[in-house]
């Protein structure tokens, strides 16, 4: 049965069931009441990201707490998704690494900040989402994974994450309350430092909070002492929020920047060397009679040059992007019942993008003209959605919806460095009608069912789809240098945009059981299966065009080189088992408390005809025991990862071994000052990163062009570190 068949089927279930209680069965009393109090609302009082929308059993919350306490070990907000159960990180740079979920990553994952999208900014996406926040920026991160409501969002297939940033808190009375903290850390690997702050003013209706964080490192160190070059960085992050409130109304206007300066690529041919971002953003909430009203409209502008950082890398190249995002949000909650909600909402998101790299003088291969990679690239997305939650009686909750989002993109003209090398290619594109539409169709259906106080399963059906971007349609060139400079994988391959892509869609069922004492301070327990189909699915095929073969003869068959590839659909499969859970070991007032914690996730994902998908993390887990007593906490966690043998032939990624890690992290805090210690790595293990891509920059071997990057390789994790951090709060 299809998955638009199932959400009839379950549309149909939930009317009988609404039209049996209208005509005359008798409703408990004990069902659970939806209706928002206009006249008592609670700002600023922790809500979350997910507090206005229905969440499903297998969503994942990190919390301040939990963001400020990983910030120990990292600057990249991107790494804080390996924490939840599914979760993992494409190697990308020291803060700026890709979001995986149950298998699908990169753009498969949408990111949402405080309301805002972005659209791609680069062709190797150096400059992700989370990079735009330090992990200390973080007041609320909600990973929803497998099936969630159409309200959550449009234009992904994977998982949906949505982050705040600078989250309002209110004081009582009007006198002016200020508050703040400010953190300072070192880590021993790769010499890295830097600074948090937080400060407040507020009152009980108006709050102003700058949050914001500076990070340097240099490269660090594996396990056996080697240095993995090109993986320094410097970056810093700012937001200042203003919010104001009345009895039923909340505005909040945001505006803040980013500023990286460099930051190594040590799996891509080049560096980022600047990179600059300013936005602007403005949310309103308001709570009626009849439900709830939010609005939001954002701007941002990023400008973004890639380079070659000496002495790992020589040269000179510079490319350039300039991109910016604007868009809206509307919602309304209706309380239709005392059971039953009703979302309605409108969203539009407009991407452009210009990618041009500059000739460099003096060379006959990169001159005398500008290379043009995508003109004027316009990409608009305007979604319409409504999902209608439904409490049944105090065991059964159901939600279905559906939405369409339609995706308009176009783009100019192009030009290479040259026309003899490039001239081919770009008239060839030139001469394509560059403008596609698409329609897509969504919709969801979850239905959650608690028989006890102990216990809650949950069935979800999902159908998604995510349009292509603008490099997977656009980019034009053959030439050997220009595929190389394409692509977000870290695999060392060229790539090639196929224009006649049509979006993926991806239908997921997916079910969860959690278990759990009554009180849900003893244990618990969660399972979660999924499996999708995914229509289309955009991976490459190897590349057989002329321009292509002319770079490498053998690129249709080779199993030990770098390859080219483009961009084409196919169908595929995912399914997987996320499992998690926690037991309190002992809890008194003599040894504190202890609680033994642990999850493995497993992924399996391939192509119908039989080809590994790309960067699939394989089977892993984490168990921790984690001690609190009083104003101290402390906690010694194994992580473990399996070998990662099935790999995706077409790109000839390399597998990597099995490898286990033993990490220590301990926090004392004492009236206004906390102190952090902990080590990462202990025994100095050597590892490759499952998803960390190809090392380009350690192995080097002669060539025409001096020297290139010698395949094979994977790139090593790091080795031990040794990390502290004193935060101060007033």
């Amino acid at each position: 049965m299809t998955s638009p068949a199932l959400i009839a089927l379950f549309g149909g279930l939930m009317m009988a069931s609404a039209s049996a209680q209208s005509a005359g069965k008798p409703v408990s009393n004990s069902l659970p009441t939806v209706v928002v109090t206009a006249s008592q609302p609670d700002w600023g009082a922790n809500e979350g990201a997910g507090e206005n929308l229905f969440l499903p059993l297998d969503t994942s919350t990190i919390t301040s707490i939990m963001a400020r306490t990983a910030a120990l070990s990292t600057s990249d907000s991107g790494a804080l998704l390996t924490g939840v159960p599914g979760g993992a990180a494409w190697g990308a740079g020291g803060v700026s690494s890709l979001p995986a979920i149950n298998g699908m990553g990169a753009d498969r994952v949408q990111i949402d900040i405080n309301g805002m999208t972005y659209g791609v900014a680069c062709p190797n996406e150096m400059n992700p989402p989370l990079s735009f926040v330090n992990p200390a920026m973080i007041s609320n991160m909600t990973v929803f994974t497998a099936t969630s409501p159409v309200s959550v969002g449009g234009d992904y297939t994977g998982a949906k994450v949505k982050v705040e940033v600078a989250q309002p808190k209110f004081t009582p009375g009007q006198q002016i309350t200020t508050s703040g903290s400010v953190s300072g850390y070192y880590r021993s690997n790769g010499n890295g430092y830097g600074t948090d702050v937080t400060a407040t003013m507020s009152n009980e209706d108006t709050n102003v909070t700058y949050t914001g964080g500076w990070a340097r490192a240099s490269d660090y160190t594996s396990g056996n002492g080697t240095t993995i070059k090109s993986t320094m960085y410097e970056t810093q992050n700012h937001a200042v929020s203003i919010s104001k409130r009345d009895a039923s109304n909340l505005f909040t206007l945001q505006l803040g920047g980013q500023f990286i300066p460099y930051e190594s690529y040590v799996n891509q041919y080049m560096d980022l060397v600047d990179n600059r971002s300013f936005f602007i953003n403005g949310n309103y909430e308001g709570r009626f009679e009849w439900g709830r009203l939010e609005a939001s409209a954002f701007f941002s502008r990023v400008r973004h040059t890639m380079g070659f950082i000496q002495p790992d890398k020589t040269g000179d190249m510079p490319m350039d992007t300039r991109t910016s995002n604007l868009g809206y949000n509307i919602r309304a909650t209706i309380d239709v019942s005392p059971h039953d909600l009703v979302r309605v909402g409108n969203e539009l998101v407009y991407n452009t993008l210009d990618d041009w790299w500059p000739p460099v003088a003096g060379s006959s291969m990169m001159g005398p003209d500008t290379f043009i990679n995508i003109n004027n690239g316009q990409r608009t997305r305007i979604g319409t959605y409504a999902e209608w939650e439904r409490h049944f009686n105090d065991q059964w909750t159901g939600i279905i919806g559906v939405r369409n989002d339609i995706v308009w993109m176009n783009t100019g003209d192009v030009q290479g460095y040259n026309a003899m090398m490039y001239g081919a290619n770009a008239a060839a594109f030139n001469a394509l009608d560059h403008a596609r539409t698409d329609i897509n169709f969504d919709g969801s259906a979850i239905l959650r069912y608690t028989p006890n106080a102990m216990s809650s399963y949950e069935l979800g059906l999902a159908r998604k789809t995510r349009s292509p971007n603008f490099y997977e349609r656009y980019a034009w060139s053959t030439n050997a240098m220009a595929m190389q400079m394409i692509g977000w994988f870290g695999d060392g391959n060229g790539y090639l945009g196929n224009i006649d892509l049509v979006p993926e869609k991806a239908h997921t069922v997916s079910f969860t059981a959690s278990w759990h004492d009554a009180a849900q301070k003893v244990w618990e327990v969660r399972v979660s299966p999924y499996y999708s189909y995914v229509q289309d699915y955009i991976d490459v095929d190897r590349c057989a065009l002329a321009g292509c073969l002319s770079n490498l003869a053998s690129n249709l068959t080779t199993t030990n080189n770098f390859v080219f590839l483009q961009f084409a659909n196919h169908d595929a499969w995912l399914y997987g088992i996320n499992i998690d859970g926690k037991l309190a070991l002992w809890d008194g007032p003599v040894y504190g408390r202890g609680v033994l914690r642990g999850n493995v996730n497993f992924v399996r994902g391939q192509r119908t005809d039989g080809v590994d998908l790309y960067h699939i993390m394989p089977v892993n887990g984490t168990v921790g025991l984690d001690h609190t007593i009083g104003n101290w906490t402390n906690s010694l966690e194994v992580q473990m990862v399996g070998a990662k043998t099935q790999v995706s032939e077409v790109r000839n990624e390399t597998e990597t071994s099995a490898y286990a890690l033993l990490n220590f992290r301990t926090a004392y805090e004492w009236n206004a000052v906390r102190i952090q210690f902990g080590i990462d790595n202990i025994l100095d293990t050597e590892y490759d990163l499952p998803l960390g891509g190809a090392n380009l920059v350690n192995y080097q071997q002669v060539s025409m062009m001096g020297s290139s990057s010698v395949w094979g390789y994977g790139v090593a994790g790091p080795g031990r570190s040794v990390n502290t951090r004193v935060t101060v709060k007033f």
